[in-house]
C-alpha cells in the first residue's frame, strides 16, 4: 500500500511518500513559507533533487497540489497516476481524551479535532488545515487517518496523568498530563521489543526521545504508564529552549519583579529558556559540546543539567514499573550524542546497566550499546514516526 504521510504546520508541510510493504520511502519533501512566498523541496531516490524552488502556495492546498504534481511528474515522479496513493496518514499533535488510537477521518471525527483547538491552539489548527487540503485537492473519496502525539499515552493510570490541582479543573477544562512524542515512543518500542526477540507484551521499557524537545516514557506491557512531558510540552527535561518542570512560584516572582505578562513569561519559558538559557551559547548540544571543550563552565552545566534529569527520570520510572529491561535512545541526542548517551548511563549500574564504550560508539542506527552481560539493555533505535503513521494508516484502511 502506498500512503502519503502529512505533517502539516501553519506555514509549513512535510511530506513523505511511503511503501508500507517494503517500508520504503519512495519520495519526501517540504513546502515551506506557504502564505507568503513559498518554497519547495522534493527528493526521491535515483530522482533529480528539487531544492527549495519558488512556487506560489497562497494556501495549504496548493502546497498539496505542488506534492501530487512533484509524485506524478513524467521525469522525477514516482507514481503514474494520484490513484495509486491509497490513502493520507496524518500527523495530529493534540487528541486530548477522545482518541487513545489512530482513527479513520470522518465529520465526527473532524469536530473532535475542532473541540481539541483549546489544548493545542498552535498545532491543531495547523494539522486540520493540512486535513481539509487533502480533502479538496484529493477528493473526498482517498482514505484519511488522523495519527495523534498524544493517543498512545492515553493509557496511563490517573495516579500518573492527574495534577493535583482541584479536581473540577480537570472534570471541567480538562486539565491532565497527556504527553507527547507517542508515535515516536510507541515505535522503537516496538523496535526494542524485535531486537532482544522479545514480546512487547513481557517487557518494561524506558524510552528516552532526547532531541531539541525531550521526553521520556515508561511503557510496560505496551502500554505507556507515564511520560514526561504534560499538558503542554513544556514539561519535564530541560531542553532545547524549554525550561521542563520548574517551581511555578517562579513565575509570579519574575512577573512581579521584571513587570512581565503572561504572554511574555511564556515566551522565556518556551523559547529562551532550557539549555540554550543556562548556556548562553545555543540550543544545539553539538554546539554545547564544543563550548564545553572549550572550558565554557555554563554550557558544560546545561549538559550537566540534562544528562542528570534523564537520569532521573529513568530512576522514577523504573521504580514505577517495578523494574526495567531496557532503556531505549531515540532522537536527534539520543541517537547521534554518545557522551550524552554514556553520561546518562554512567551512575545506573545499582540497577544493572552496563554500558560498552566501543559499542556506544555509533551514530544513527540500531545497535545494541550495553556490554554483553548487562542485565538491563541499553539500544540505540533511530525513530521513525512517518513510518508508524504510515503503518497505522494502513492497518486501518
Amino acid at each position: 500500500m502506498k500512503v502519503l504521510v502529512i505533517n502539516a504546520g501553519s506555514s509549513s508541510l512535510k511530506y513523505q511518500l511511503l511503501d508500507t510493504d517494503s517500508q520504503a520511502v519512495l519520495a519526501k519533501g517540504l513546502c515551506e513559507r506557504i502564505g507568503i512566498d513559498g518554497k519547495f523541496t522534493y527528493k526521491a531516490p535515483g530522482k533529480a533533487t528539487v531544492d527549495a524552488v519558488d512556487i506560489a502556495m497562497p494556501t495549504h492546498s496548493e502546497a498539496i497540489q505542488a506534492v501530487l504534481d512533484a509524485l506524478v511528474d513524467p521525469a522525477n515522479g514516482v507514481i503514474a497516476s494520484m490513484k495509486e496513493i491509497d490513502a493520507v496518514g496524518h500527523r495530529v499533535v493534540h487528541g486530548g481524551e477522545t482518541f487513545a488510537s489512530s482513527v479513520k477521518i470522518d465529520s465526527k471525527v473532524m469536530a473532535a479535532l475542532e473541540e481539541c483547538i483549546p489544548l493545542a491552539p498552535l498545532h491543531n489548527p495547523a494539522n486540520i488545515t493540512g486535513i481539509k487540503a487533502c480533502t479538496a485537492v484529493m477528493g473526498p473519496d482517498v482514505p484519511q487517518v488522523a495519527v495523534f502525539d498524544t493517543a498512545f499515552h492515553q493509557t496511563m493510570p490517573p495516579v500518573a496523568y492527574t495534577y493535583a490541582l482541584p479536581y473540577e479543573y480537570y472534570e471541567q477544562d480538562k486539565v491532565r498530563r497527556y504527553g507527547f512524542h507517542g508515535t515516536s515512543h510507541k515505535y522503537v518500542t516496538q523496535r526494542a521489543a524485535d531486537m532482544l526477540g522479545k514480546p512487547i507484551e513481557s517487557l518494561k521499557l524506558i524510552s528516552c526521545h532526547l532531541g531539541n524537545g525531550s521526553s521520556i516514557a515508561a511503557v510496560a506491557g505496551a502500554k505507556s504508564v507515564d511520560t514526561s512531558m504534560g499538558f503542554t510540552p513544556l514539561a519535564g527535561l530541560p531542553m532545547g529552549t524549554r525550561s521542563g518542570d520548574l517551581d511555578a512560584g517562579i513565575l509570579e516572582y519574575l512577573m512581579n519583579k521584571h513587570g512581565m505578562d503572561i504572554k511574555e513569561m511564556l515566551n522565556i519559558l518556551n523559547k529562551k529558556s532550557g539549555v540554550q538559557g543556562v548556556s548562553g551559547v545555543s540550543s544545539d548540544f553539538r554546539d554545547l559540546g564544543s563550548a564545553a571543550e572549550q572550558g565554557n563552565g555554563r554550557a558544560a552545566l546545561a549538559l550537566g543539567m540534562f544528562s542528570y534529569g534523564v537520569k532521573k527520570y529513568i530512576g522514577a520510572y523504573a521504580a514505577a514499573m517495578g523494574g526495567v529491561d531496557a532503556i531505549i535512545f531515540t532522537a536527534g541526542v539520543g541517537e547521534n550524542d554518545a557522551d550524552q548517551r554514556m553520561a546518562i548511563a554512567s551512575g545506573l549500574e545499582y540497577m544493572g546497566v552496563k554500558m560498552d564504550p566501543d559499542a556506544n560508539n555509533v551514530r544513527g542506527k540500531e545497535a545494541i550499546i550495553s556490554a554483553i552481560d548487562s542485565k538491563v539493555k541499553v539500544l540505540l533505535i533511530p525513530t521513525n514516526e512517518e513510518l508508524m503513521i504510515a503503518l497505522d494508516t494502513a492497518a486501518l484502511v
